[in-house]
């Protein structure tokens, strides 16, 4: 294991102290999540199943009343509700670590006395969602307006689009890193949770870089297996996110959580 030091937080006495990660320690957190999902054994799968559940209900609720770009948005928006579905994975490995196996009912208890602090990070993901979608919008100037467009001019179009995508999901994926981890292990607020994730990802870039991308690997397999892969690829997502906040993130200052 790589050794961590603490970052230096000073300046941020509301932001719990981070280490440096070395690069290898994205694949070490997949590994110890295929571990915790086989040692969750059906409730991590049950989770898992949820999601795939709640996928298939978005597919069904654009395919009846909306179109081809509301199923492409809603897909898009994957990456932010994704972490507050993996609730009940943080709770799940927060309880192995304690030694202890929970049941589908003492993890959906767990998980849903932290649905307050849930929901207020929820609040922060929609206003970026809703940035983004104006962002979205004010994208379509550059829409080519030959008919049919020259392919310069597309390849214009999708790559500003893309771009603005990627500023969007990157604030997203800075929120969330840690957030919902440290609000199930730690008595803390929100915004305290919220700052420290973003803290710590800018800190350690380049291997939060790479976790970014096997986590959107992982979306992309569940997503190429017509949503099924997701109850196997989220649950180990989820369970090795709460191992990078317990490799990342020094909140001992603040009390245990139930």
């Amino acid at each position: 294991m790589t050794d961590l030091h603490p970052s230096d937080s000073e300046g941020l006495p509301f932001v719990a102290p981070c280490r440096s990660i070395g690069l290898d320690a994205p694949l070490r957190w997949v590994v110890l999540g295929w571990r915790d999902t086989r040692a969750g054994g059906l409730t991590s799968l049950t989770c898992g199943a949820a999601i795939v559940v709640l996928s298939f209900a978005v597919v069904g609720v654009s395919a009846r009343f909306g179109a081809g770009w509301m199923l492409l948005v809603l897909l898009s928006a994957f990456i932010f509700v994704a972490p507050v579905l993996c609730l009940t994975f943080y709770t799940v490995s927060a309880a192995l670590a304690r030694g202890r196996r929970p049941g589908i009912v003492e993890t959906f208890r767990a998980a849903h006395g932290h649905l307050a602090d849930a929901l207020v990070y929820s609040l922060v993901l929609l206003v970026i969602s809703l940035l983004w979608v104006r962002a979205g919008s004010a994208v379509h100037i550059f829409f080519p307006d030959q008919n049919p467009p020259r392919l310069a001019d597309l390849v214009v179009f999708f790559s500003i689009g893309s771009a603005i995508g990627c500023v969007f999901a990157l604030v997203a994926f800075s929120v969330s890193a840690f957030s919902l981890p440290m609000l199930v292990d730690r008595r803390t607020d929100a915004v305290t949770a919220v700052v420290t994730s973003i803290n710590a990802v800018l800190r350690n870039k380049r291997p939060m870089l790479m976790w970014a991308a096997i986590i959107v690997a992982a979306v992309a397999v569940g997503f190429a297996t017509a949503l099924i892969g997701l109850g196997i690829t989220m649950p180990i997502i989820g369970h090795a996110t709460w191992h990078a906040y317990q490799e990342t993130i020094d909140a001992t200052q603040w009390p245990t959580g139930d």
